[in-house]
């Protein structure tokens, strides 16, 4: 993997981390949203909000966009895929090493074999 994409999945993986970001994410996978629109389910202000959103625009999980006096934002999925794709490769190894555990375990509960 790249620096370049080592960077961007770091920047994601943080943005994650997150509750109150993630929890912007879902709103914003069913559309578009203004920024007093996110935060209305929040009891934080929305200069906080305004940070969550820098957060998530660096990492390029969201995009905002100018129509007129509003400024709309939008789920980039990009970088969740690229994220998915990451997390995949260490699922499929950790199956496969517990695959071969259970395997021993099974072999090891028949017993020695008959001599």
């Amino acid at each position: 993997m790249s620096s370049i994409a080592t960077e961007r999945l770091d920047g994601v993986f943080a943005a994650l981390s997150d509750p109150t970001r993630r929890a912007i994410l879902t709103r914003l996978a069913s559309g578009e949203a203004t920024v007093t629109e996110l935060a209305k389910p929040f009891a934080i202000s929305l200069p906080a909000i305004s940070k969550h959103l820098k957060v998530l625009e660096r990492a390029g999980l969201i995009v905002r966009s100018r129509s007129g006096q509003w400024r709309p934002c939008r789920l980039q999925p990009a970088p969740l895929e690229d994220a998915a794709e990451w997390l995949e490769e260490y699922r499929r190894l950790w199956d496969g090493r517990l695959d071969r555990l259970a395997d021993h375990v099974r072999d090891l509960q028949k017993g020695p074999p008959d001599a």
